[in-house]
């Protein structure tokens, strides 16, 4: 992790972060002074992963320290996010949130509570030229023969020429297309993130105030997506910031419909149901709508449900983002 950022809290004690200067504030939010010393520490053979050491003297401080440790953790974690794997992610904090909605399409319904961990999702998403350096590194093709990119389709802006794969030019910050979810899927695993669910997905869209689109309950506009286009169209991305989600997470509705990890399983949405397994040969779900998209299909419930087959060839709308778990250590 690169430096701290700055923490507001109140504690009494001491804790100290990685660079070993104490912090010390002589309130606390006990009816009595806690008695607690908190450590944290760079993992070096695990780059972005802080380690926290607890000591208490009574039960009531460890668990109020324990609680210090996750809030300082998590501030912490924003404020380096522009480090290490993180770069280029946006932190949504744990908590519960509204999924799907009543009184749209049959499979968005019902709308249930749900919650979630923290997590990491990329601000933006992939770009041609982020995953022609994975092609580069891995090929087109994975272990067991499984598609990463579409060669033979007349959409592919991914060539090798001489030793090298590349962009054509001008598509190099379009989002990455013509690829198969596998690719997806191991493009995330490669810089050691994963593909997200598709209620993280939906999270980061819509925050935790039940809204309709990433921006607000307003309909789509010009210059809150792209979208009006046809099906595999694209911009480069990050061109509409005022279609911002909650969070800060660009390109939500619009563009390519995104690959999650999720398979297209009816609501309430459930994380332990194994509607989360990659290994499962069913129908997943993309969201986010694509340039072909009417405002139905733009909204942060929408669910597009991809077939087996499909999954295991390249399209030019679909593209992703990943997703990244937030690490703690007691």
């Amino acid at each position: 992790m690169g430096r701290m950022g700055p923490v507001s809290i109140s504690i009494a004690g001491a804790a100290r972060f990685e660079d070993a200067r104490p912090f010390r504030n002589e309130r606390s939010h006990l009816d009595r002074p806690a008695r607690f010393v908190l450590e944290f520490r760079r993992l070096d053979e695990f780059p972005g992963l802080l380690e926290v050491t607890v000591m208490a003297l009574t039960p009531r401080s460890l668990a109020a320290s324990l609680a210090l440790a996750a809030g300082i953790v998590l501030s912490a974690t924003a404020a380096g996010a522009a480090d290490g794997k993180h770069a280029g992610m946006v932190l949504i904090p744990a908590g519960e949130f509204t999924m799907g909605r009543d009184g749209g399409p049959s499979e968005e319904g019902p709308a249930h509570k749900l919650f979630l961990p923290a997590f990491h999702i990329d601000r933006n998403l992939v770009t041609m030229k982020e995953y022609a350096r994975f092609i580069q590194a891995k090929g087109p093709v994975g272990p067991r023969g499984e598609q990463y990119l579409d060669l033979a389709d007349e959409d592919n802006r991914i060539h090798l020429i001489g030793d090298r794969w590349q962009v054509e030019p001008g598509w190099e910050d379009h989002p990455a297309s013509e690829l198969a979810l596998p690719g997806a899927v191991a493009y995330c695993k490669w810089l050691e993130k994963r593909l997200p669910s598709e209620a993280e997905w939906e999270k980061a869209a819509r925050g935790a105030d039940g809204r309709l689109y990433p921006w607000g309950n307003g309909p789509p506009t010009p210059e809150l997506a792209f979208f009006g286009g046809w099906r595999g169209e694209s911009v480069p991305v990050g061109r509409y910031p005022k279609g911002r989600s909650p969070y800060g997470v660009l390109d939500m509705a619009g563009q390519v419909w995104e690959w999650t990890r999720s398979t297209s399983t009816s609501y309430p949405y459930d994380p332990k149901d194994g509607r989360e397994d990659l290994s499962a040969p069913y129908p997943r779900v993309t969201r986010g709508g694509n340039a072909s998209s009417g405002p139905e299909g733009l909204t942060a419930t929408s669910r597009h449900s991809v077939d087996p087959g499909r999954q295991a060839r390249g399209h030019a709308y679909y593209g992703f983002r990943c997703s990244s778990r937030v690490e703690m250590v007691f």
